[in-house]
């Protein structure tokens, strides 16, 4: 099977082996060096190979993917005849679009009950006592058949478990108020980076990514993520979920003559700038152990060592776009690049890396038996779809195309945990209200002068009536003699009895 070619030189082609796509990737360079053009470029080519690729737009470039390139110029076609691209043609790639927030593509959503307490916990930096409660509340919330699907379904199960504490406690273990009001809080700080729009239904099936057009292309799902980065928590909270997801889904299946599905992080130092060590090392299990699921984990950043080593070990196929040595912190990100390539004795690859020119990189792939080829200085290949931004016109065009649209656009807001703990609120405060008294006719009839009388006779609930007041002064008197006597008298007459 052809691999992908990344770049060529006057002797040698770079191409990255489709054999070994699922053994990860790094792209790096300065900005404006060519590091998204090389992303589409691989992007394009698992595509062409019917790989399903899924890719984050962190500037909103990455979507001319859907659009063919415009005719070549002679620059174009200078540039084309060095790289030996006779047959080079613009055209589109199958693109679906996504938006956590739904704007500018299909909204991507996610459950609680999906995301589970232990990530949900890492996200949240709860500690271990913390994280024992939310464990708690799942298990509560499964047992009383009570569904979290969205941020408020989860306040509101927090919200009965902090209610009936102490009998949960008794069954599950203990949970304090404590615990449950640090949750909460964090819970505001993630809804605050707009959490609200990813927890909810329907929920993101991951066979949706994996797809393929009529042609037997694999669709490139563009994720658009200019808004999206600027809440670090959220992104980071997006992509672990989505890598989590696959590792758990897919089957293992170890090395095939092409993956199953490329993934394609741009800005990488977002999912690791200030994230919690426990985070961190998610992540490297993740990478780590879904290559043989049949994924490939291609990051792209500015400095390899943004990084960190021990996820950076884990990435065979490189591509290094030129670094600015200007600072002490870049000339030794500079040193590290280079040491991170396969060595070949006829490049100095420390020097070279300040003096790439845009679209030409260093390149690094694993060839036979997975073994890193020499790094090679090459002419970056160019694209055939085209390069920067469109227009909100195309973008509705492909979106109105899209084969998932009518499954996804639409939110659905079913009965949840939140619906039944409030119908359950109002079924307990009906019962403890107290009987309602009805009108009838003999209130009615105690109104007016009768009434009056009755209640001379009978009393009512604040006065004695003349029954009650004689039976009173008889039991009073029945202790005397006199009274012992009356009694006999009385019984003894209707007893038939004698004096």
């Amino acid at each position: 099977m052809p691999g992908i070619l990344i770049g060529r030189n006057d002797t040698t082609a770079v191409e990255l082996d489709p054999r070994y796509g699922n053994r990860h990737g790094m792209i790096a360079g300065a900005t404006g060096t060519g590091k998204s053009v090389t992303l589409m470029l691989l992007a394009e080519g698992f595509s062409r190979l019917g790989v399903p690729c899924f890719l984050a737009d962190a500037k909103g470039d990455l979507a001319g993917l859907s659009q063919p390139a415009g005719a070549p110029s002679d620059k174009l076609k200078e540039r084309l005849a060095k790289l030996g691209l006779s047959t080079w043609a613009p055209q589109a790639n199958p693109v679906v679009f996504w938006d956590i927030y739904g704007k500018l593509g299909h909204p991507v959503r996610a459950t609680v009950s999906e995301m589970g307490p232990t990530l949900l916990s890492r996200i949240l930096e709860l500690n271990d006592t913390q994280e024992g409660v939310l464990e708690v509340v799942f298990r509560v919330a499964d047992d009383e058949g009570l569904l979290l699907l969205d941020l408020g379904d989860l306040r509101s199960m927090l919200g009965f478990a902090a209610e009936h504490a102490k009998d949960i406690s008794a069954k599950y273990g203990l949970i304090s108020a404590q615990s449950v009001a640090a949750i909460q809080r964090a819970l505001l700080k993630l809804e605050q980076d707009g959490a609200d729009h990813f927890f909810g239904e329907p929920a993101l099936e991951l066979t949706d990514l994996m797809r393929q057009d009529m042609s037997g292309r694999g669709v490139i799902n563009v994720l658009a993520a200019d808004t999206l980065i600027l809440k670090p928590r959220l992104y980071s909270t997006f992509l672990l979920w989505l890598l989590s997801e696959l590792f758990e889904q897919l089957p293992e299946v170890g090395d095939l003559d092409v993956p199953k599905m490329a993934f394609f992080f741009d800005e990488a130092h977002l999912l690791f700038d200030d994230a919690p060590p426990a985070l961190r090392q998610r992540v490297e299990q993740v990478v780590r152990l879904i290559r043989s699921k049949g994924v490939g984990v291609y990051f792209c950043s500015q400095n390899p060592d943004d990084v960190p080593g021990e996820i950076l070990g884990q990435l065979g196929n490189r591509v290094q776009h030129a670094l600015r040595a200007y600072t002490p912190r870049d000339q030794k990100a500079v040193k590290a690049a280079a040491e991170t390539f396969a060595k070949n004795p006829k490049l100095d690859v420390v020097e070279t890396i300040g003096t790439l020119g845009t679209g030409e990189a260093l390149a690094s792939t694993l060839g036979d038996g997975g073994v890193p080829s020499p790094v090679q200085k090459v002419l970056v290949a160019t694209p055939c779809c085209r390069i920067g931004a469109i227009t909100p016109d195309e973008r509705a065009t492909i979106r109105s195309r899209s084969p998932v649209g009518a499954k996804y656009d639409n939110a659905v807001n079913r009965e949840s945990a939140e619906e039944m703990l409030a119908a359950r609120a109002t079924a307990k405060n009906s019962d403890d209200a107290p009987p309602v008294k009805q009108a009838g006719k003999g209130e009615d009839e105690g109104n007016g002068w009768g009434g009056a009388v009755r209640d001379a006779v009978f009393g009512t609930k604040r006065r004695q009536g003349m029954l009650e007041t004689m039976a009173k002064s008889m039991v009073r008197t029945a202790g005397s003699r006199a009274g012992q006597q009356i009694v006999r008298g009385i019984l003894g007459s209707i007893f038939g009895g004698k004096r």
